[in-house]
C-alpha cells in the first residue's frame, strides 16, 4: 500500500469447542515447483475480493464472478425487498442483501479493516469517521480497497454462476454462466474450465426459519429480518420478533419507537430478565413460542399470550451453495457444511475446491484474509496439505468433539473463544505476523461494553490505548511497506 493512501486516511461467548485445536495441525512446507493456476472465485463481496488480490499476488490468473453491478457483496443497500417476505418460497425474486438502513457495525473499525489496508476515517466530508460506522462506509472502504488494488479488472460483474462440477476426467471444474448484456435482458451463456474454485459467496442471503406449531392457520404476517428495511411498515402494530442477535435487537429498538407492542421472543437472555423491559413502554421479552393460533395469539413457553399482528424472524441464515455440484462429496446439514479441513477445504477435493468466510462469531475482513493467503499458497504448491486421509481424520475427530459436548450441528462454523488460535494458526502457515493483540482486545471490549449498555456501546469508547496501538501497527506495517 503506497504512503500516500495510508497518510491521507490517517489524520464472544459461543458453544464449547474443545476438539477444535486437533484440526490445527501444521502441514508444513512443499518442496513441489511453484505453479499458476487458472481460478474462479465467486462473489465480489470482501471475501471475493481480498481472495482475488491474494490469488493474483501468488500468481495465479483470476476470474471473479459477481451476479451484481458493483462490488461489496452484502454491503450493498438496496431497498428492494424479496416477493416473498419470509423468504421461503423457491420461485421468489431474490435479493442478495440483507442490510436495514440503520445498520452500523458491530465491530470497531480498526479492528474489522484487512491487516495491511486500514479501515481509518478519511478527511472527507462525505465519510463516516465514527468507530462504528454505518453500511454506507463500510461498502465505500471495500470501493477503496477495490481501486487501490486494481481487482475491478477481475471481476465480471451481473454474471451469475449458474453451475460447477467437476469436468469429467480431469481435476478441473467446469462452470457455466450467464451474464447480462449491456444491461439489456439479453443472456449470455458460457461454459468454461478452471483448474480450481474458490466459493466467496457470502452467508446473509438464504433466510432460516423458526418452526412454530399451528402457523398454517395463524392470521397474521410474516417476515424475515432479510426483508427489514425500515420500522416504518411495523407503525402501530403487535409484533412479535423471534431471536436475540445484534441485529434483532437493533432492529426491536427501531419497532419501538413506531410499534404498539413489541414481543420478543429468545431461547436465552444475553442481559436482563424476560418480562417488561425497563427502558420501554412497548416491550417485552419472553421465552420462545410454544404455538400460535387461528385467532391470532402467539402462545409463549411460560404461558403468556399475545394477540399478534406480525411475526418477525431475527433468526439468521443457511449457508446456500445451489450452483455446486459435488456428487455429494460436500453436503450441507442442519447448516454444516462439510467435510471441510479447517473450514476451508473439502479433504476429497483439496486444493481444487475450497471456501473462505463460512465462520461467524468472528472477526471477518482480517479472518478473509489470512484464509485466502492459505489457499493462494496451497495452489502454488508454496504449502503443503495433509494427505486426504489426514485431513479427514481431523475432521472426524472435531466432529467427534462437537458431539461430545453436545454442541449442534448448526455451530460447527462458530469460531468464538477459538478466534485467536484459528487465525495465528493460519498466520503461521502464510509466514505472517500473529493475529494482533489489540485487534483482539478490541473485539473483547466491545462484547462487554456490548452486554452493559447494548443500545448505545456503539457510540461510548473508552479503550482509546488499542486505538493508539492499532494506530502504531498501520504506521509501522506502512514504513515497512514502502521501505
Amino acid at each position: 500500500m503506497k504512503m500516500a493512501i495510508i497518510s491521507s486516511q490517517i489524520k464472544i461467548s459461543c458453544a464449547s469447542l474443545a476438539g477444535f485445536p486437533s484440526m490445527l495441525r501444521s502441514p508444513g512446507h512443499a518442496p513441489q515447483p511453484i505453479v499458476s493456476r487458472h481460478v474462479a472465485v465467486i462473489g465480489a463481496g470482501a471475501a471475493g475480493l481480498v481472495t482475488a488480490r491474494e490469488l493474483r499476488r501468488e500468481g495465479h490468473s483470476v476470474v471473479v464472478f459477481e451476479r451484481g453491478d458493483q462490488v461489496g457483496g452484502t454491503w450493498v443497500y438496496t431497498q428492494n425487498v424479496e416477493s416473498d417476505p419470509i423468504g421461503v418460497e423457491p420461485t421468489r425474486t431474490r435479493v442478495h442483501s440483507s442490510l436495514y438502513d440503520s445498520l452500523r457495525t458491530n465491530i470497531p473499525r480498526e479492528a474489522m479493516g484487512f491487516r495491511d489496508y486500514p479501515f481509518v476515517p478519511k478527511d472527507d466530508p462525505d465519510r463516516d469517521p465514527r468507530r462504528f460506522p454505518g453500511h454506507r462506509e463500510v461498502l465505500m472502504y471495500l470501493q477503496d480497497f477495490t481501486r487501490e488494488f486494481r481487482i475491478d479488472e477481475l471481476v465480471r460483474f451481473e454474471t451469475e454462476v449458474v453451475r460447477v462440477r467437476l469436468a469429467e476426467g480431469e481435476e478441473k471444474w467446469k462452470i457455466k454462466s450467464k451474464q447480462r448484456s449491456m444491461g439489456l435482458e439479453l443472456e449470455l451463456e458460457l461454459d468454461e474450465i478452471f483448474d480450481a474454485v474458490v466459493v466467496c459467496n457470502g452467508h446473509f442471503t438464504q433466510p432460516r426459519v423458526a418452526y412454530i406449531p399451528g402457523i398454517n392457520d395463524w392470521p397474521g404476517k410474516q417476515m424475515h429480518s432479510h426483508n427489514y428495511r425500515d420500522p416504518e411498515p411495523f407503525r402501530d402494530q403487535v409484533v412479535v420478533l423471534i431471536g436475540n442477535s445484534v441485529s434483532a435487537f437493533d432492529i426491536s429498538w427501531e419497532l419501538a419507537g413506531v410499534a404498539k407492542e413489541v414481543h420478543i421472543a429468545a431461547r436465552t437472555v444475553i442481559n436482563g430478565t424476560f418480562g417488561k423491559q425497563p427502558a420501554y413502554d412497548n416491550m417485552w421479552l419472553h421465552p420462545m413460542i410454544k404455538d400460535v393460533c387461528e385467532d391470532g395469539s402467539v402462545n409463549f413457553l411460560d404461558g403468556s399470550i399475545v394477540i399478534a399482528n406480525i411475526i418477525l424472524h431475527c433468526t439468521g441464515y443457511e449457508y446456500h451453495f445451489p450452483f455446486l455440484e459435488t456428487n455429494g462429496i460436500v453436503t450441507v446439514d442442519d447448516n454444516r457444511v462439510g467435510p471441510l479441513y479447517n473450514h476451508i477445504f473439502p479433504p476429497a477435493l483439496a486444493p481444487r475446491l475450497s471456501f473462505v468466510g463460512l465462520l461467524w462469531k468472528a472477526i471477518p475482513f482480517p479472518m478473509f484474509e489470512l484464509q485466502s493467503k492459505w489457499i493462494g499458497g496451497v495452489l502454488s504448491n508454496r504449502f503443503k496439505l495433509p494427505s486426504q486421509e489426514e485431513m479427514m481424520e481431523d475432521v472426524e475427530a472435531f466432529y467427534s468433539s462437537l458431539e461430545t459436548f453436545g454442541t449442534p450441528k448448526r455451530y460447527t462454523h462458530c469460531l468464538g473463544d477459538n478466534l485467536v488460535e484459528y487465525n495465528n494458526w493460519l498466520a503461521s502457515q502464510c509466514g505472517c505476523p500473529a493475529f494482533e493483540d489489540w485487534r483482539m482486545q478490541m473485539f473483547l471490549v466491545t462484547i462487554k461494553s456490548k452486554l452493559a449498555h447494548l443500545e448505545s456501546y456503539r457510540d461510548e469508547w473508552e479503550a482509546q490505548h488499542l486505538v493508539l496501538q492499532a494506530y502504531e501497527d498501520f504506521i509501522k506495517h506502512t514504513s515497512e511497506q514502502v521501505s
